[in-house]
């Protein structure tokens, strides 16, 4: 069929014929479109979200805690406390397939001050190589190093929130004394780390000492609060647990069948099942959006089809005329995909708008972190699939259409 402007007019005054079937027609399609659109974006923009929580921090690693004993145990009675200890470090280091063991220990509750301003914090000992279990994003200076563990150096890297709010003129703090617990410690760098993973307390609200340092200045002796560990690529936390276990059980006298007095967190099956929920959201998002808009097809097609039961007397006139039966089919396939690509293009353009508005919202900084928006092959894939299901929406009409004879049609009017 020749598309000109009398066609396209024809096309126009067929769907504009009834205002209001139209409207509600276009708006299945258009509501399943958006809902495909604004799904898509808002699970990327929410698996964006989820990411930045574990910004920089090992997937592929575990941590021991220790915990009251639930049994007794070679004289010692059940519901006994223990510490772990810094030889547990080189225990869980010796297991094959991790890669690496570093200690940590913490205080909570304690207050830097510089200059008479003051911010709540915790106190973290820690060695250079935790840096390879949660990076240390340095805005200004450095990190803890060799020779701070080994001197036993008075120094100390401060997170975000606690430079910013004792350093209230902004500026390098590096080589400044901040005083902790009456001790003066001098500020060796500035981690700018915001990641949420909450191992003892987040960096940007921590005042971190050399662990030799914070072992002395607070009597702690030989005492670790956790043991943080990573493995070998390939090698999976669960299959070391056992092991590992077994290993800090026999050194601390606890009963190899004590389920509560080792505590191990593995964090790389809480990355594991996070995948796994993006999965099964990412589907879901496909089954609503996708479903919603074959509704919208199917309602498109039922109402093509009355159009055409409406009109068939003008068919068979058009028939009895000269009108071919291709000539039948395109009309119909026309103005159902037409009607389809309408809708859908409204769809997609309003969803379009309502993620970037969420956008907007996610990022008052305005500096886009959270990308609430759909990708342009998947834009472009929305359109074509738009179009599919027009023309398959106008199919059964058509062939209904082109059966229709011209004696039979003129006969029944």
């Amino acid at each position: 069929m020749k598309i000109d402007k009398d066609t396209i007019e024809e096309i126009l005054v067929t769907i504009t014929r009834n205002k209001t079937r139209s409207l509600l027609t276009a708006f299945g399609v258009f509501w399943g479109i958006f809902m495909l659109v604004a799904l898509s974006g808002g699970g990327r923009g929410m698996q964006e979200e989820l990411q930045q929580e574990f910004e920089g921090f090992a997937t592929n690693s575990g941590f021991v805690i220790s915990s009251k004993t639930n049994e007794p145990y070679k004289g010692f009675r059940k519901g006994r406390w223990w510490d772990l200890e810094i030889d547990d470090v080189e225990r869980v280091a010796d297991v094959p397939g991790v890669a690496m063991a570093t200690p940590s220990i913490a205080q909570w509750g304690k207050q830097a001050v510089y200059e008479g301003n003051k911010y709540e914090c915790n106190v973290r000992g820690l060695y250079p190589n935790y840096e390879q279990l949660e990076h240390q994003e340095m805005a200004y200076g450095r990190f803890i190093n060799d020779v701070d563990i080994r001197e036993g150096r008075k120094v100390c890297v401060i997170g975000k929130r606690v430079y910013e709010s004792i350093f209230k003129d902004g500026g390098d703090p590096c080589g400044k004394y901040v005083q902790v617990d009456s001790v003066y410690y001098q500020v060796i760098g500035m981690c700018s780390s915001e990641g949420n993973v909450n191992i003892q307390g987040q960096a940007s609200e921590a005042v971190t000492l050399p662990y030799t340092t914070m072992q002395k200045m607070y009597n702690l002796g030989n005492k670790v609060h956790v043991v943080c560990f990573t493995m070998e690529p390939g090698v999976k936390v669960k299959d070391v647990k056992p092991e590992v276990e077994r290993r800090i059980k026999e050194a601390h006298y606890i009963s190899p069948t004590d389920k509560q007095a080792v505590m191990m967190l593995d964090l790389e099956a809480m990355f594991s099942m996070m995948d796994n929920l993006m999965t099964g959201v990412r589907f879901l998002t496909w089954m609503v959006g996708l479903g919603t808009l074959l509704a919208g097809a199917i309602g498109v097609s039922n109402i093509m089809m009355v159009t055409v039961k409406e009109r068939t007397t003008e068919i068979g006139i058009r028939r009895a005329i000269g009108a071919r039966p291709r000539d039948i089919l395109q009309q119909i396939l026309s103005e159902s995909m037409v009607l389809t690509t309408v809708a859908g293009m409204a769809g997609i353009s309003f969803g379009v708008f309502v993620l970037n508005v969420l956008e907007k919202a996610a990022n008052p900084s305005g500096v886009v972190e959270t990308h609430y928006q759909v990708g342009f092959g998947m834009a472009v894939g929305t359109c074509l699939l738009v179009i599919v299901l027009g023309l398959l929406a106008g199919l059964a009409p058509a062939y209904r259409a082109m059966a229709i004879k011209p004696i039979e049609a003129i006969r029944d009017e």
